[in-house]
């Protein structure tokens, strides 16, 4: 039986629906952030993620093919995340102030927390795969997933992983960093790009400019570290275990 969606019109067509998709379910989750005065729970990614998961699921959706029909979104994300030098040129003198405190935290962090997930991950029995997957969680999504073809993980499982990651740093961050006593925008922002990247460096932008000009300078500066020295290092505890 010949599939009605073979030809290329019909092809270009449906993908062209995908597209639109997404672009309707970002707006109808922005909106419901919006009316309901930037409640964490209710942020456009998760909204609109699970608006478009039940649709999927519900007409029987290839996720593979959602995946090549909105691909300019996911080349997009590299223009994006170069775009943050911009914020970080206009507090670069507040920031060169600050560097070695800030290399030193960025170490910690950058280590810290994806040994952390790998860690639990293994107590709970996960598969080599599934840990080498997680290894990348905590830079930015275009990075993440040129690390996870890099060393053989699923760029799938990868960028979930780092969209959760995002997602739950972004609505739990500034409300513990808030209980912790911590109010200073510089740290607010350097904590929230090392954790949550790309979607902590957009609420961090929501607090302040210097805020958001800290966080982009964590989250580049992460994703620089992680993909420089993970490849190599995965590399060489290959050979001695």
């Amino acid at each position: 039986m010949t599939d009605p969606l073979s030809n290329e019109p019909m092809e270009l067509l449906f993908s062209a629906g995908l597209v639109a998709l997404t672009l309707c379910a970002y707006c109808a989750g922005l909106w419901a952030f919006q009316k309901a005065r930037h409640f964490s729970l209710l942020h456009p990614l998760v909204s609109s993620c699970l608006l478009i998961a039940v649709l999927l699921y519900s007409f029987d959706i290839d996720y593979s093919r959602y995946q090549r029909a909105n691909s300019v979104f996911y080349w997009l994300l590299g223009p994006a995340t170069v775009a943050l030098a911009i914020p970080l040129n206009r507090e670069f003198k507040r920031i060169r102030a600050l560097i070695q405190p800030l290399l030193l935290t960025l170490l910690f962090g950058a280590i810290v927390s994806p040994l952390c997930a790998v860690t639990l991950a293994y107590l709970f029995g996960a598969e080599p795969l599934t840990l080498l997957s997680l290894t990348p969680k905590s830079v930015t999504t275009p990075i993440a997933l040129g690390i996870a073809r890099e060393i053989g993980a699923l760029g799938e499982l990868t960028a979930g992983v780092v969209i959760f990651t995002g997602v739950v740093g972004a609505i739990v961050g500034p409300a513990l960093l808030g209980m912790l006593g911590i109010k200073d925008e510089r740290l607010q922002g350097f904590t929230l790009g090392i954790n949550a990247h790309g979607v902590g460096t957009a609420r961090a932008f929501d607090i302040g400019p210097l805020c958001g000009a800290f966080s982009s300078l964590a989250l580049g500066l992460t994703g620089v570290l992680t993909a420089l020295t993970l490849p190599t290092l995965l590399v060489y505890l290959e050979k001695i275990l």
